[in-house]
């Protein structure tokens, strides 16, 4: 009997689904073994501190990419979002799968909308991408940090301590619990993050065999845009501490780039808005629109919003 794959994953009820999700279609599509190994990473430890304080989102991969790095197991399945712009050597993205509704929800027990809000409100993120665009929709809003897995979030939105909190749609939906959203922005007035609501499976470089075949689960449209998203932060320099979005959409061949910058140390500065547009038919192109949105923010004056380096 071969030996099973073996995926490294978060314990979260969200990131188990994706990994068995991940499971089920290797299984399915091609006969693969394969069994899950659950992971507790740094990301999930710290819940004190906002991530952009403590190293960013690269907490929540390094201890899976240990397991790939030692031979525990073979893959790792993130939500792209997580996934820092430059991986470490030895490492590469397999493969990214179509996304999920890629737009932030507003969640609230007593509230329909950002909108129906009162002045003042308690909103719950730990998000400076959703603090900076929060802050620029209702300028009067209490934005206090919200961490945890999703279930954590729920609860604490449960007892009382936020009128509203703001969570990824793709989350809330892959769990059965698109009843929990109230309302869902509009990419315009919120700009998702870079790679939202996708998957991403990291392996080993070497892993030459297995990145064959899972380069054959690629989701085209979702791997440009994403590349393409991606390559904003990139070219910014990207990192937790950056409140940057990032979020690009199909119109026929081409694809329509946002991105926006805030500034983390005045989260009440006027937003750098930029959109392109161009026809993209490979990586390469859908990573120049990236890099071509970052010239244009840094010509907009992005260095003044950016961290001292």
């Amino acid at each position: 009997m071969s030996q099973p794959t073996i995926i490294a994953t978060r314990e979260s009820r969200l990131a188990l689904w994706q990994a068995e999700h991940v499971r089920d279609v290797l299984t399915t599509r091609f006969g693969l073994q394969v069994e899950l190994l659950g992971m507790t990473t740094r990301g999930d430890q710290i819940l004190d501190r906002s991530l952009s304080k403590v190293g960013g989102k690269g907490l929540f991969v390094k201890e899976l990419e240990t397991a790939l790095e030692t031979g525990q197991a073979h893959l790792a399945v993130h939500s792209l979002k997580d996934v820092p712009m430059d991986l470490p050597p030895g490492f590469s993205l397999a493969a990214i799968w179509e996304r999920e509704d890629p737009r932030d929800a507003f969640v609230s027990n007593d509230f329909d909308s950002l909108a129906a809000l009162p002045h003042g409100a308690v909103v719950g993120t730990s998000s400076l991408r959703r603090v900076v665009q929060l802050l620029g929709l209702r300028p009067d809003l209490r934005i206090e940090p919200l961490r945890g897995n999703l279930d954590t979030r729920l609860r604490k939105l449960d007892e009382g301590g936020f009128h509203a909190i703001v969570l990824a749609a793709a989350g809330l939906k892959r769990l059965g619990l698109a009843s929990r959203i109230r309302a869902c922005f509009d990419p315009n007035d919120m700009i998702p993050a870079a790679g939202q609501g996708a998957l991403g499976i990291e392996v080993r470089e070497d892993a030459t065999a297995l990145r064959g075949l899972l380069a054959q689960t690629v989701h085209m449209p979702t791997f440009l845009a994403a590349h393409a998203e991606r390559a904003v932060s990139r070219a910014l320099g990207g990192s937790c501490s950056m409140p940057l979005a990032a979020h690009a959409v199909w119109e026929g061949p081409t694809l329509r780039l946002d991105a926006a910058l805030g500034d983390a140390a005045d989260p009440a500065r006027p937003l750098l808005r930029t959109r392109l547009a161009a026809a993209i038919t490979d990586e390469a192109a859908a990573r120049a629109l990236g890099t071509t949105a970052a010239d244009e923010l840094r010509a907009a004056g992005a260095a003044s919003y950016l961290p001292a380096t």
